[in-house]
């Protein structure tokens, strides 16, 4: 059988399925990225992206993953041989570590339990120690895609400003930059990463740096050698509106129609949604008898739910089951919690009914592949719904 009916349920944590108005917009004609026409759509994502960061400092837009603003973030603000201080969350704060120590910075790592987001005291207990100000930066990983837990960015700031340290902060948040709330500005972020794949709702192929003005100056005075990345460049090309190189044309067409879409149901809309997505999806985890991954409550995630499996079974012959039978892709455990671990998306352009149809396919695919649970999770998840309005839908 060459075809199958209905639609594919892509449930991963990113990327999320991408918006019929967004294809749309990527599917226009190529058009000068160096005519006059284009000056118009670069300025519009570029100050569009502020909007979406909460800040009126510079964004720097990249061709490229998530990964290569990783990178730009390090060579940019900081200098081979700095130490930087960083949290283990999960697997994405150990691959942004191994980075970094492949760049030549001396990064430590305060060790997590893969159960939650980043400890502001244990953060600020460092800081306090650094008397000499080794430490150049701090890296936290906003939303962590491996556990489904979230950070307080707004602690950690706090955390180092008690501690009177000069550190910049850096945060990763390419899987919850408009899903779930981030306000550069206000929290005193230095550095962000993120990525068009997640809660922009585009395919890959961006990636994103919001830059504050001491972070800007760091790279201005030092910084490593670079050129693709260099902030400078960026800086210099997009005053008017153009790139050092050639941009992604055609993301940038669908990146400003993410933009509007975003701005068209209102970002504080678009994170209760995700909140209450997440708050439903754990409830489903909780009456089946599993175990969300993330136990810290209020770190739990509204972009993704991780779940452990029971003992003695493997998540990833459940989630090839349940592909193979329902058509539903959920994601993996990744590193520490490989086939312990399966992951469900509930991200980006995503509705009651989506995630309705999504908690069907696993429970589905729960009973056919034998993982001991309790069925009903999909009324566990809507008694939740319906305790939860949905936001900006008036009440009958």
């Amino acid at each position: 059988m060459t075809h199958r009916a209905g639609r594919h349920f892509l449930q991963i944590p990113g990327p999320s399925p991408v918006p019929e108005r967004v294809l749309r917009a990527i599917s226009a004609q190529v058009i000068d990225h160096r005519g006059p026409d284009f000056a118009e759509v670069g300025r519009t994502a570029l100050m569009g992206m502020r909007s979406i960061f909460k800040t009126g400092q510079d964004v720097v837009i990249y061709p490229a993953s998530g990964t290569g603003a990783w990178e730009a973030a390090l060579v940019n603000a900081l200098s081979r041989g700095d130490r930087v201080l960083m949290y283990e969350t999960g697997h994405f704060a150990t691959l942004w570590k191994k980075m970094a120590e492949k760049l030549g910075l001396r990064p430590e790592f305060i060790e997590g339990d893969w159960r939650g987001g980043a400890d502001p005291d244990a953060i600020e207990t460092r800081l306090r120690a650094d008397r000499a100000h080794e430490i150049k930066a701090v890296c936290v990983v906003h939303n962590e895609t491996s556990t489904g837990s979230v950070s307080p960015i707004a602690q950690v700031r706090a955390a180092i400003d008690a501690a009177g340290h000069p550190a910049l902060l850096m945060v990763d948040t390419i899987s919850g930059l408009a899903s779930i709330d981030f306000r550069f500005d206000e929290w005193g972020v230095d550095v962000a990463v993120s990525g068009s794949q997640k809660g922009l709702m585009l395919p890959p192929g961006l990636s994103f740096n919001a830059v504050s003005a001491k972070a800007m100056a760091a790279s201005e005075q030092g910084g490593m050698p670079r050129s693709y990345w260099d902030w400078r460049e960026m800086k210099a090309s997009n005053a008017s509106g153009y790139f050092p190189y050639t941009p992604a044309t055609n993301l940038l067409f669908g990146l400003n129609e993410a933009i509007a879409m975003l701005h068209d149901e209102g970002l504080e809309n678009v994170f209760a949604r995700h909140a209450r997505h997440g708050a439903a999806t754990r409830a489903a985890v909780r009456h089946w008898g599993l175990e969300v991954l993330c136990r810290r409550q209020g770190q739990e995630s509204g972009v993704l739910t991780a779940v452990l499996m029971p003992e003695g079974h493997s998540a990833d012959a459940f989630r090839k089951t349940a592909l193979r039978h329902y058509d539903i892709s959920l994601g993996n455990g990744l590193s520490k919690v490989a086939d312990k671990v399966f992951r469900i998306g509930h991200l980006g352009d995503f509705n009651d009914l989506t995630l309705a149809g999504t908690l069907t396919g696993v429970e589905l695919g729960l009973r056919k592949a034998g993982v001991p649970h309790r069925d009903g999770g999909l009324d566990a998840a809507l008694k939740v719904l319906d305790d939860m309005p949905a936001p900006g839908i008036a009440a009958e």
